[in-house]
């Protein structure tokens, strides 16, 4: 029998079901009728949407003839598609969602003392002190602290910050102060776990590190 943990899972990111998430263990019907399995409740998401269907290829995602149309890496989808690994998703603009292969639980290290902040990228959770945050970050503050995670020890510049939360396409009109608001609630997620210690650390003139210290 398959582990619960096995299953692909659709995380909700951007939109009003952010922070849930499904196991893709059977069909999934995306849609604003009642009836869906994922319900969207917005007039500019047709009654049934959009659908994941569990194949032995892997999961295929297409678009059920809505009006406001489904998107696949934020290409417009025309026809079904077998999903990969970080796969973003999105019904309309109303709702967006990451798919990943499978669920996880909380990483092993290879040696080496853990620290107080641990994250598994595939599952896109995150451990304070070995307490997992709960609800899940948001997309953005999940790319920003990857970022940081995956360079902790070193500063990061603004700039490349910024690319990494916002996209290449995005990024040129994204303002310090829109960097600084993601930071300070990134910081104060942290925090309700870890009061005692700020993990994200402003250099000035050069950028921001994560001073992660060990357990």
């Amino acid at each position: 029998m398959k582990k619960t943990e096995d299953y692909p899972l659709l995380i909700a990111e951007d939109g009003p079901l952010k922070g849930k998430r499904w196991q893709v263990s059977q069909t999934l019907v995306l849609g604003r009728e009642s009836t869906c399995d994922v319900v969207v409740a917005d007039r500019q998401i047709s009654r049934f949407h959009a659908r994941l269907t569990p194949t032995n290829e892997g999961v295929m995602f297409e678009d059920l003839g809505s009006k406001n149309g489904t998107y696949h890496n934020s290409m417009i989808l025309s026809a079904p598609v077998m999903l990969q690994d970080g796969d973003r998703l999105a019904v309309g603009i109303a709702q967006q969602f990451t798919y990943l292969t499978s669920d996880a639980t909380m990483p092993l290290l290879d040696g080496g003392k853990p620290g107080r902040l641990m994250i598994d990228q595939k599952s896109r959770r995150v451990w304070v002190k070995q307490q997992q945050l709960d609800p899940p970050l948001s997309a953005q503050q999940f790319r920003l602290l990857w970022l940081l995670y995956d360079n902790q020890g070193q500063v990061v510049s603004r700039p490349d910050l910024v690319t990494a939360v916002w996209g290449d396409d995005q990024s040129v009109g994204v303002s310090d102060q829109a960097l600084d608001a993601l930071i300070r609630r990134l910081r104060d997620r942290l925090a309700a776990l870890d009061p005692g210690h700020q993990f994200i650390d402003t250099v000035r003139g050069h950028g921001i590190r994560l001073d992660n210290p060990p357990l």
